[in-house]
């Protein structure tokens, strides 16, 4: 993928450390909305190791609520203006649905790649200005909305339907004329906790049809600390085992909070797949 003018090869797994500067997040929410706490989360991420910032200004939690534009854009400016000016090449990820937000994170601070939780379906215009400005565009698949997608879930077969939403939001981003895709199935969006199970476990069937690199994003999620009946706070165990698996599995892109056990488990899992 095209990243700040350079190629990032895929082919070898990418880590992509997560600065969400909201109030309200699941897990880290409250924790980096003060300029010196952003300084210390970005310097975190880079010094241990990530190839990518993915920065979030609103909360997507289940339940959670949409905020204005303005709120989100002020709340961004705050994190990428340090960003940019800690680590004006590195490679910055906004989370984002609103084409509003696109196109001032990308005239004002050259935010690298889009990561649209609605894949382009609660703001159809993202897609053209993501094309505009030739970003990559992570997609992702929600059943509902953040404030209904956990009311009961339902799937014929949780990786074929998935993959017919992906089939035509693929064709329809590739009309526009987006070059650089990446799949996001969206584990804890709109599944339950079975059903996440069963994706991680078919995530290679998964990521043979639909040809493109595939990002998972299983930190501290609820199918951990729900299923183990712990805090988010003690889920980390639990998420170096999933992240492991879902890299055995395929996925390129590990979306996380703990990047430095993160890229631990990259390396001595890339070193078994060598004599795989």
């Amino acid at each position: 993928i095209n990243c700040n003018g350079k190629l990032m090869d895929m082919n070898y797994p990418r880590i992509m450390g997560i600065l969400n500067v909201t109030p309200d997040s699941f897990y880290d929410g409250g924790k980096y909305t003060l300029e010196e706490n952003i300084r210390m989360r970005v310097r975190q991420i880079v010094e241990q190791g990530a190839d990518i910032i993915d920065v979030g200004a609103f909360s997507s939690r289940p339940g959670s609520e949409e905020i204005s534009v303005e709120t989100e854009i002020e709340r961004l400016t705050l994190a990428l203006k340090i960003i940019r000016e800690q680590y004006p090449d590195v490679c910055v990820s906004v989370d984002t649905y609103r084409s509003e937000v696109v196109e001032f994170t990308v005239k004002n601070f050259n935010v690298n790649i889009i990561n649209d939780i609605y894949a382009g379906r609660a703001d159809e215009r993202i897609m053209q200005v993501v094309a505009k400005y030739n970003l990559p565009y992570i997609m992702m698949h929600m059943q509902g909305t953040p404030a209904t997608m956990q009311k009961n879930p339902q799937y014929q077969d949780v990786v074929q339907d998935i993959l017919k939403f992906f089939s035509e939001r693929i064709q329809k981003a590739v009309q526009i004329g987006i070059n650089d895709l990446i799949i996001d199935p969206g584990i804890g969006f709109g599944k339950t906790i079975d059903h996440n199970y069963e994706l991680l476990a078919r995530l290679d069937e998964f990521i043979n049809i639909v040809e493109y690199p595939v990002l998972v994003g299983i930190s501290r999620k609820s199918m951990i600390y729900k299923y183990l009946d712990i805090t988010p706070d003690e889920a980390l165990p639990g998420t170096i085992s999933l992240d492991t698996i879902a890299l055995l599995k395929g996925a390129k892109i590990l979306r996380v909070h703990d990047v430095a056990e993160a890229v631990q488990s990259l390396k001595v899992t890339q070193k078994v797949l060598e004599f795989l």
